[in-house]
């Protein structure tokens, strides 16, 4: 295999933020986060201290969710739900910005709004994770192209402290053609244009749209460090079953003969 299993596995936060997840369902999503020791449970604030814990002494970190999904709160309610959530035993924080003043081009007041969450969630020793949600960006905003606003916005997160850069909430439904609402997610482009937008020190974290192991090899080869998903178990148990067989193929094959190349 390309990557040890903890390798894959570590860059996994467990995705339990359906607007429907029961107490029993949390329950059973932390028990299959710790079963695969992914990297964290990424869960709604209210639930952070049960979460917290069910994995206490499981190697598996709490995130949670931060004017979530659509960023529209206020900053100062921002600030106080990360407090909250890191008092309740959150190591990690996935915010989202506010898109209307990203697409208004309110610098200022996006960069703002980043430092808040950051500088509160640091002062806990936790770390930040900035969601722009793509999809929401693809035509662009502010007199500037789809690209460039992302570019933007990574420097813009650098500058502020975050940890990571990610590209998507996994509910930035979009209006399709056909009337239909659908979303992208992480996109092999956008991701690409979110590594080299930041420095080695900022990570990158993708959301929506990877579903089995090979697109969570194929975002690791991007230089993606961090991966949402609700398809753990199927991607950590396809691992298991191709580590199987490649050893199983290893020890089918027939010794090589040793020959003598002059004896010793």
């Amino acid at each position: 295999m390309k990557y040890t299993y903890e390798q894959l596995a570590k860059m996994i936060d467990h995705s339990l933020l359906h607007p429907t997840m029961t107490d029993q369902e949390l329950e059973e999503g932390c028990r299959v986060a710790a079963r695969f020791q992914v990297a964290s449970v990424c869960i709604k604030p209210y639930a952070v201290k049960r979460a917290a814990g069910l994995l206490r002494g499981s190697g598996v970190l709490v995130g949670a969710v931060v004017g979530f999904p659509h960023g529209g709160s206020c900053t100062e309610s921002k600030r106080c739900e990360t407090r909250l959530a890191c008092e309740d035993g959150a190591a990690e924080i996935d915010m989202v910005i506010n898109i209307g003043k990203a697409l208004s081009g309110d610098w200022d007041y996006v960069e703002k709004d980043i430092r808040a969450v950051c500088d509160e969630a640091h002062q806990h020793g936790a770390k930040v994770k900035v969601i722009f949600e793509n999809d929401y960006l693809g035509k662009g905003g502010a007199g500037l192209s789809s690209d460039e606003l992302k570019r933007t916005l990574c420097r813009i997160c650098e500058r502020a402290g975050a940890d990571w850069v990610k590209t998507s909430t996994g509910y930035g439904f979009v209006k399709q053609p056909d009337g239909s609402y659908n979303y992208r997610g992480a996109t092999e482009h956008d991701l690409t244009l979110m590594r080299a937008s930041c420095s080695p020190k900022v990570q990158v974290k993708a959301a929506g749209g990877v579903r089995d192991l090979d697109g969570l090899i194929k975002v690791r080869d991007l230089g993606v460090s961090r991966c949402g998903a609700t398809a753990t178990a199927a991607m950590l148990e396809e691992y298991r079953r191709r580590e199987a067989a490649e050893k199983a193929g290893q020890s089918a094959r027939p010794a090589k003969a040793v020959t003598s190349s002059g004896g010793y």
